[in-house]
């Protein structure tokens, strides 16, 4: 297991966060899961980061250009790697993980 110097801790404690949040309408799991993306961004990430949120409904052409095959889905495109999540977003502290901020 590789182990992540100080540097690299300092580099992930600073590095600005764009994230795109991919949502059917108002429907209950995309409603929750801009909430749980809200409350993570603010807590965790707050004022180094961009929350994009997407209804597919609305922008048909953006969907398709990601590939999109199931919703919610939140995509990390910085910093790199890029990374996909899908659902409500409510297990906070695997999509901490996922995400590099922990």
């Amino acid at each position: 297991m590789a182990h992540q110097g100080k540097k690299d801790r300092e580099d992930a404690d600073t590095s600005e966060y764009v994230l795109r949040l991919f949502i059917t309408g108002s429907t209950p799991n995309s409603i929750r899961a801009v909430s749980n993306i809200r409350q993570i961004c603010e807590t965790y990430l707050k004022g180094r980061y961009s929350l994009e949120i997407i209804d597919v409904y609305q922008e048909p052409a953006l969907a398709q250009q990601e590939q999109i095959i199931a919703l919610p889905l939140l995509i990390k495109k910085l910093p790199l790697p890029q990374r996909k999540l899908i659902g409500d977003l409510s297990e906070s502290d695997k999509i901490l993980k996922i995400l590099d901020v922990i």
